[in-house]
This record gives structure tokens, C-alpha cells and sequence, in this order.
């Protein structure tokens, strides 16, 4: 079984992917999903599968991402290049993703509508609405907020994520408050909270939800991580995977 998180607070069949049990080498092994990789795209299309068939799912799809509010409600299998990061089904057997590298995958259920959401949350994205966007999606097609449970996987955690002041004027912007997501560690730059940001976001709708706990910039041997590769001179990355499916 290839390995992966799960949470028991989401009622369906679901998995926060991280880099181990796949086919990929070099810089994207193994276990590399992004289809946009200049990874061997036969090495990808197996790890995929692989994690297709771990979540026991007839098809795995996935989005062209860009950092948007925009969300995609899945009512057949979508191609793959739909520039969009959010998606939501009531599809049995249709997993529905969101690929990472440090930015925050949000799964999504209600489970007593029967409904699933998937979105790509970096901070642009969670500051763009992308987070509203897909649970306001989900009850468009029957979904109730209170009855929505929401679980972040791994992401770049505070410790790790070291902002520029342009950065931080960008969310203080938006609302003051924000500034309680910034806290800056002796002789540092300002440090960012992403989960904290995201889980509030979820909460503002009215959504419970949860953190795995994850770093991906420290868990070195476990995820993938741009900012990690970044720091290191490297150009490229390999994606990790989350995905939901219903019955």
C-alpha cells in the first residue's frame, strides 16, 4: 500500500500523499504527481495510479493550478487542464485532489449530504477566497457549513515559512488583524503562519477543521517541498498529492 496520512475526522476514503512509495528518482523521488513536472510523465501517470488504487478510486483528477479563487464542481471526470484550484464532486469513485509543495491541500466532506471538496491553498489563494470559494461551491450543490468537517494536510508550518515586509504589508492590507499570523524569531525576518491562516479561514464559514501537523519544509525524508529545493539551488520539484473520493 502506498503510504499516507489519513484523518478520522473525514467520514470517506481519503489521503494526504507525501514523496515515498512510488517510481519517480532523482529530484522527484518517488512518489512525484504533478503532471506539469519535468519529471518522466510515465513516472508519474504509474505513481498516480498508485495512488488510485490506494484510495480504491475509479479515476484520480486533478487540476492545471494557478493560485485562483476559482473551483470546478465535478459532475463527470474534468480533463485535468481546467485552470482552477478547487474542486468538488457528488461522484462516487471520483477522487478529487489538490497537489502541493508547501502551499496547504484543504480536504473537505459533509457526510450527511454526501458531498467532497479538494482546494489548493497557498497564501495567495487563501487570501484570494479560495478556501470560501470551495465550501460555498459545496453548498451549492447541498452541502451545510456546520455539517462540513475540513482537514489541512502537510504544509510549510510557521518555523519555516520566512516572509519579506511586502509580503506581510499585503495581508495587513486586507484586514489589521492579520498580523496576528506574523511573529518574527530573534535576528530573523517575519515568519508566516500559514495553517493558522487557513484553518481561520475555514472557521470564518462556519466549518470545523484541523491541521495533520505536518512541516514539509522540515520533514526532508517524508514531502516534497519548493522552498526546501529553492534553498537548496535546485529549479525543480516533485508534488505531493491529497485526495477524497466518496463511496
Amino acid at each position: 500500500m502506498t503510504p499516507h496520512l489519513t484523518s478520522d475526522t473525514l467520514p470517506f476514503r481519503h489521503g494526504f500523499f507525501g514523496s515515498k512509495g512510488g517510481v519517480s528518482k532523482g529530484l522527484y523521488a518517488s512518489l512525484n504527481t504533478g503532471l506539469r513536472s519535468a519529471d518522466d510523465r510515465s513516472h508519474v501517470e504509474e505513481n498516480r495510479a498508485r495512488v488510485r488504487t490506494a484510495l480504491n478510486a475509479d479515476y484520480l483528477v486533478s487540476l492545471h493550478q494557478v493560485h485562483s479563487d476559482r473551483v470546478v464542481i465535478a459532475t463527470d471526470v474534468p480533463v485535468s487542464d481546467i485552470e482552477a484550484d478547487g474542486l468538488v464532486t457528488t461522484v462516487p469513485g471520483l477522487a478529487i485532489s489538490a497537489l502541493s509543495a508547501d502551499c496547504g491541500p484543504i480536504l473537505l466532506a459533509d457526510g450527511k449530504a454526501g458531498i467532497v471538496g479538494a482546494c489548493h491553498a497557498g497564501w495567495r489563494g487563501a487570501l484570494g477566497g479560495i478556501i470560501e470559494s470551495t465550501v460555498a461551491a459545496m453548498c451549492e450543490i447541498g452541502a451545510t457549513p456546520s455539517d462540513i468537517m475540513a482537514v489541512l494536510g502537510p504544509c510549510i508550518g510557521p518555523d519555516n515559512y520566512e516572509v519579506g515586509e511586502e509580503f506581510r504589508t499585503e495581508f495587513l492590507e486586507m484586514d489589521e488583524s492579520y498580523d496576528r499570523f506574523f511573529h518574527t524569531p530573534p535576528n530573523s525576518k517575519a515568519h508566516f503562519n500559514l495553517p493558522a491562516f487557513a484553518l481561520s479561514r475555514l472557521e470564518g464559514m462556519g466549518v470545523s477543521a484541523s491541521w495533520t501537523g505536518q512541516c514539509t519544509y522540515a520533514a526532508k525524508e517524508d514531502y516534497f517541498s519548493f522552498r526546501r529545493n529553492t534553498h537548496a539551488g535546485e529549479t525543480a520539484y516533485g508534488r505531493n498529492l491529497s485526495a477524497i473520493v466518496l463511496p
